[in-house]
């Protein structure tokens, strides 16, 4: 139940468009305070002009996971009523940075940057509730006594001899098949050359030049030059090797044709290679693991990406931010293995189904049982339920994050941030100091039922295809 304070809120009725989680849970909250709420889930035309107009409007909030049709919403409203403070969640950021600038009474947000700072903090520590990187360098939240503090942090860096001795190893390990074809073919073809010199070299007494210039002729395949001085023990090893060499010459040449035409999500050096000890693994790259990671490349905490989609479409984002991203299902047991998670300094499931993330979960803990979990909840009651049945990891709720701070900015708090606490969530208000902000549950919403999303909105802007799926109990 929330508070009774009416500090910031104006008269009126608050309208509501969207049929989210989030859309009810502030519709609940609000309707707990005895405020008027107009909640719809995707009004028509005609349907929205009914409800923002009549009696006088106190605030608007546009909350839908379809940036077109969220922007569309918000234009319209911002046209019928140019002063009234509006929120809109856009997870598109350049969809979000136009909207802003046509609509500046509007507050444009993701629930992805709500999220992020609370899902880093324990990935970093365990006993921090969010952690960013501002101006003035890291800072994290803690829990001093009854009250959130700010204080400054220090991120370990690997050094620079450590991350090229991980990314070698992390090279001579390749978890990708082409990537372990090419350095088994090009471990072969060294070991054959090797070979062949050091046996001419030292066992043949050759100079070191010609040795190597007759094992060059070895692993190309057209024989050692001239006689070889009538030793037939040399010559059996070296018609062998020829025979290894157009073997190994094939693995290689394979491995580097599929590293050119592969989507090479991962690096053998550089930026984009695995990172050998101390990332964190963050598995599911949507929104809110695209948002995470760069969080955490902000701090300088290397990070690997782990997406099941192979047309995931922050593949290419991600690719850009040269963050090493691994195709597969994030609790398969080999490929966790394959991407160190048992050196891992965390792992972070935030995918956007909560029985994925559970699943993750298990299997990591049945890999590396005392590594630090970070799951991502709020779509379904199950993972809540399920986490006090189970030690999940630190869970933290994005739908209460971003519902929180929909409230908080209706309620005229301006808040500048939301941190999950132990309990509720709490707002970062003007000065820096934190108010705790009870949400209510989504089932106190009576406006919006849980029924398929219509086809009709806006006549050819969207259909059923475009629309979200719609959410089941």
């Amino acid at each position: 139940m929330l508070e009774n304070d009416t500090t910031g809120i104006r008269a009126g009725a608050y309208v509501i468009v969207g049929d989210t989680t989030v859309a009810r849970r502030v519709c609940a909250s609000l309707r707990a305070q005895d405020i008027a709420v107009r909640h719809e889930s995707e009004p028509d035309d005609e349907q929205l002009h009914d409800l923002l107009t009549g009696e006088p409007i106190a605030g608007i909030a546009i909350l839908l996971q379809d940036d077109v049709v969220a922007l569309r919403y918000a234009l319209a409203a911002g046209h019928l009523h140019p002063e009234v403070p509006m929120v809109a969640t856009i997870f598109d950021r350049t969809i979000g940075d136009q909207l802003a600038r046509f609509l500046p009474q509007c507050d444009v947000t993701s629930p992805a940057d709500l999220a992020a700072a609370s899902l880093a903090g324990p990935c970093v520590a365990p006993d921090l509730l969010a952690v960013t990187s501002t101006g003035r360098g890291p800072r994290g939240v803690r829990k001093v006594g009854d009250v959130l503090d700010e204080v400054p942090i220090t991120v370990l860096r690997v050094p620079w001899w450590k991350r090229s001795v991980g990314q070698l190893t992390a090279a001579m390990r390749g978890h990708e098949t082409g990537t372990r074809i090419l350095i088994a073919g090009l471990f072969g073809l060294a070991v054959v050359m090797l070979g062949d010199w050091a046996w001419l070299t030292f066992g043949e007494g050759h100079g070191a030049v010609d040795a190597f210039h007759e094992a060059v002729r070895v692993v190309t395949t057209v024989g050692p030059a001239g006689d070889p001085h009538g030793n037939e023990m040399y010559g059996l090893i070296a018609s062998s090797a020829m025979l290894a060499t157009i073997v190994f010459t094939a693995m290689f040449t394979a491995g580097v044709v599929d590293r050119l035409l592969g989507p090479r999500l991962t690096a053998l050096w550089g930026r984009r290679s695995l990172p050998r000890s101390g990332h964190v693994i963050v598995v599911g790259l949507g929104q809110v693991g695209l948002r995470l990671c760069r969080e955490l490349r902000e701090l300088g905490i290397p990070v690997v990406g782990v997406e099941r989609d192979t047309d995931a479409k922050h593949l290419g984002e991600v690719r850009e931010l040269g963050i090493p991203v691994v195709l597969g299902n994030g609790g398969d047991r080999g490929l966790l293995e394959r991407i160190g998670v048992q050196r891992a300094l965390a792992l972070a499931a935030v995918g956007s189904d909560d029985r994925d993330n559970i699943a993750v979960s298990l299997a990591v803990q049945g890999i590396a049982p005392g590594l630090r979990l970070v799951l991502r909840a709020g779509e379904r009651e199950l993972l809540a339920e399920t986490g006090s049945l189970l030690p999940l990891g630190v869970i933290r709720d994005v739908t209460s994050l971003s519902a929180t701070y929909v409230l908080a900015r209706l309620l005229g708090r301006e808040p500048s941030g939301v941190v999950a606490g132990e309990a509720h969530v709490h707002v970062r208000r003007p000065g820096g100091w934190y108010e705790e902000l009870p949400i209510a549950s989504p089932g106190r919403c009576r406006h919006v039922e849980r029924r398929p999303v219509p086809a009709r909105l806006f006549g050819p802007w969207s259909s059923p295809n475009d629309a979200p799926a719609p959410e089941t109990p």
